[in-house]
């Protein structure tokens, strides 16, 4: 796998968990002045497109969504999903031998 994939995966990575986290602190202010809130569903997306770091920081920073069933579920459930598939994508390159056999095994 060339370095610019890498770099390209973790600035995705970064910008993902950036936004999940600004959305959950914009939805926090939005919640405390009774303004038009952004949908749940928008910030588990978030969260499941990679975001799931930055949500759970937000959550924990501003207090945020930390009791609330059943977002708090469904986001636990996105991150055990994200856990697995990291792991799946360990397992498989640690098979293949490296992470260059495995993108070769991939994209073949």
């Amino acid at each position: 796998m060339s370095s610019e994939v890498v770099i390209g995966v973790l600035a995705y990575v970064v910008a993902i968990n950036v936004l999940a986290f600004a959305a959950m602190v914009i939805d926090k202010r939005k919640a405390e002045h009774c303004l038009r809130r952004i949908p749940e569903a928008t910030l588990l997306q978030l969260a499941l497109l990679g975001g799931s770091v930055g949500t759970v920081l937000a959550g924990r920073t501003v207090r945020h969504k930390t009791r609330k069933e059943p977002f708090r579920s469904r986001l636990a459930a996105i991150i055990v999903l994200q856990v697995v598939a990291l792991t799946a994508l360990a397992v498989a390159t640690v098979v293949a031998g490296s992470p260059k056999a495995l993108w070769q095994l991939l994209t073949s």
